[in-house]
């Protein structure tokens, strides 16, 4: 009997759910929403107390055998882990030596890096002039094995690695695993240097930087619609042995992330008491990338066309019934959430 035949009892609320991670962004947001249904433990450094939702809350380190010994001293019987801190080659083998034979689902939340870049197949710039016509990659599309040097090489390997170890452990104790591949995360609570930086330039220099020679491409997504596709992932036989891109349905530049955000400072803006007294409007100020990066503004998104990589989220609205937010909307939330930190 399949994996997916076996656990289709499963179901309901009231679940038991262990989670690895669970307080930055990703994991914060998906245990806002879990909490409501769910009895939640969180076994995390515990940098970001969580109480306050009602879960439980475990600090450790993965690596600490004696974190663990902690954990398994609440004697609690979990149904299923949601796994959001797994980067190094290991760390699930890790987890699943400690795990109660409870367990029926792990769910690894992974990354589109983990697929096969075009770029890389060859380092002349020239030859990409056809680029734009790039195929859309699904979730069939074969892993990036090869050697990519800096920290972002290291991040892929050891995702690429732990989905092969996640599919190997969930094999030998017959425990059904569920694989969620999001891409470029944003929106409240985000700790990463991204549309906060250029949120808080907006709030406090009254300025939007537009760089003029960024022809990259990506996709966002908006990080209550990725705890969402955690929760319709959640003892769903249906997402058993399954892996799933979550991204949005707008392919986005950096012209058109800035539009974005002009537009949510402007709905926002206006709807703040009117504006306070005085306060200055939104200028634009048109920068190079190199300028860009001269005045220490991050550009973490593709800047160059060879750069892109796009990914299909046919698979995530089909099967999991995925809506996702519009990109005018997200970015009107994350700059009304960021806002009061920077006034």
């Amino acid at each position: 009997m399949s994996i997916r035949c076996r656990h289709s009892f499963l179901g309901g609320k009231n679940m038991n759910i262990l989670v690895l991670g669970g307080s930055y962004f990703y994991g914060r947001v998906f245990t806002m929403l879990a909490a409501k249904e769910h009895e939640l433990t969180l076994f995390n450094r515990g940098t970001y107390p969580m109480e306050e939702f009602g879960v439980k809350q475990i600090t450790g380190d993965r690596h600490d055998g004696q974190a663990w010994e902690r954990l398994k001293a609440q004697n609690d019987q979990y149904d299923a882990v949601v796994d959001f801190c797994g980067y190094e080659p290991g760390d699930i083998k890790e987890a699943f030596s400690h795990l109660p034979e409870s367990v029926k689902q792990y769910i690894f939340i992974s990354t589109v890096d983990v697929y096969m870049r075009r770029a890389l197949e060859n380092h002349d710039h020239d030859a990409y002039e056809s680029y734009k016509d790039v195929v859309l990659k699904d979730e069939t599309t074969p892993y990036e094995t090869r050697e990519i040097a800096g920290e972002a090489g290291s991040y892929i390997k050891g995702k690429v690695l732990l989905e092969q170890e996640l599919k190997e452990c969930c094999k030998e104790r017959g425990i059904a695993y569920t694989i969620l591949r999001p891409a470029i995360l944003y929106g409240p609570y985000n700790y990463a240097p991204r549309e906060s930086v250029w949120v808080q330039i907006m709030v406090q220099n009254h300025v939007l930087p537009v760089i003029t020679d960024a022809p990259g491409r990506f996709q966002f997504v908006y990080v209550k619609d990725a705890a969402e596709a955690v929760m319709k992932c959640l003892f769903n036989p249906e997402t058993y042995g399954q892996a799933y891109n979550l991204c949005g349905d707008e392919i986005v530049d950096y012209r058109i992330f800035a539009d974005a955000l002009e537009k949510a400072a402007a709905s926002v803006e206006k709807n703040e008491a009117q504006r306070q007294q005085g306060a200055q409007a939104l200028q634009y100020i048109e920068l190079t990338a190199e300028q860009a990066r001269e005045q220490g503004i991050p550009l973490p998104f593709p800047v160059f066309e060879q750069e892109t990589e796009l990914c299909d989220n046919t698979k995530s609205k089909k099967e999991l019934g995925m809506i996702y937010i519009s990109l005018k909307e997200g970015m009107e939330k994350t700059y009304k959430a960021f806002r009061g930190v920077f006034l």
